[in-house]
């Protein structure tokens, strides 16, 4: 070999070599090697907490470290996830991100301390919930035939309780306003005690919860079902009708959350975590958990994750370009 061309072949493979070794490094490295994180931006024993500590269990045996569960309510999950993005990308620190955190987060506010595309890398989809409509025991429209027709008499003037702007239960609201061609009087709580009460004694006409959520209440005759916002009719709760044969549009209401992990994290640690985490929601103790807390497990690919984000802020774009939902 001529001994220029020589040289640049050598130069050729020093510079190949670094990222070659670096890959294979990474590859190779023992995983994880301390203990791992997964923030949930939920209070400590609310349903997505109990699924998240129902999975820790099962990657704290597979992973021979432990796992723990880090919980940073509030804020809609903004502060939590501004937490996560600033970790770094080894795997160590995993992220319960909903349907806020995902999709609306972006389109309501306009300053976020995150971008949920730039910031991070998904891993799969977790779980989802199944809402349904509720009013009091004792409301004046016993059938969702009658509250629509209420509101089409009257716009303006039903109201309905959420736990406030652009959260899961208000976007599920106006999703089915705005199919149905309604305008309704939105009553934001701080409080989800307090909200039930407004619903239970009629100083607010419906709201929207999934059946975990208020089943005491259902359970002991003060609040009622007028549908399901689902395809199906709850197995367990086979004498609700969905929205769709109680005469409403044919809408789906399914708050969602998922795993994610911060960007930059390669693509081996990846490909661990994803194949960990599908055995883990495969396993019986994590779909028992889902269950009692009112959650269906929705193992996905990472692309499903995504598909499924853009699906949501697809839909709730309009709320906010019509001023349904305001934007902050």
């Amino acid at each position: 070999m001529h001994a220029l061309s020589r040289r640049r072949w050598l130069a050729a493979c020093a510079a190949v070599l670094p990222a070659a070794s670096a890959a294979r490094s990474v590859a190779a490295a023992p995983f994880p090697q301390r203990p791992v994180r997964i923030v949930v931006p939920y209070s400590v024993g609310v349903g997505p907490d109990v699924v998240a500590r129902a999975v820790a269990e099962q990657l704290t045996t597979a992973w021979n470290q432990p796992v723990l569960v880090d919980n940073k309510p509030g804020a809609a999950g903004i502060v939590a996830f501004g937490d996560v993005r600033r970790t770094a990308p080894d795997g160590h620190t995993l992220y319960l991100a909903d349907t806020a955190t995902l999709a609306v987060n972006p389109l309501l506010h306009t300053s976020l301390p995150y971008d949920p595309v730039r910031d991070l890398e998904p891993l799969t989809l977790l779980f989802r919930a199944t809402f349904l409509l509720w009013v009091g025991a004792r409301n004046r429209f016993t059938t969702l035939a009658a509250l629509m027709a209420g509101a089409r008499r009257a716009p303006g003037q039903v109201s309905y309780a959420t736990l406030g702007n652009g959260h899961a239960s208000h976007i599920a609201v106006e999703t089915f306003a705005r199919a149905a061609g309604l305008h309704m009087l939105h009553v934001p709580f701080k409080d989800a005690g307090a909200l039930m009460t407004s619903v239970v004694a009629g100083d607010v006409d419906f709201t929207t919860f999934s059946m975990n959520t208020v089943a005491g209440l259902y359970a002991g005759g003060r609040l009622r079902p007028l549908a399901v916002a689902a395809a199906q009719r709850l197995a367990v709760h086979p004498e609700i009708p969905t929205l769709a044969q109680a005469g409403g549009p044919a809408v789906e209401m399914h708050p969602w959350a998922g795993l994610v992990t911060v960007a930059g994290t390669p693509a081996p640690l990846l490909e661990r975590l994803q194949a960990d985490l599908a055995t883990a929601l495969a396993s019986t103790r994590v779909r028992s958990q889902a269950e009692l807390a009112g959650f269906e497990i929705t193992p996905s690919s990472p692309q499903a994750l995504r598909a499924r984000m853009d699906a949501d802020a697809a839909l709730v774009r309009p709320l906010l370009d019509e001023g349904r939902i305001a934007r902050v």
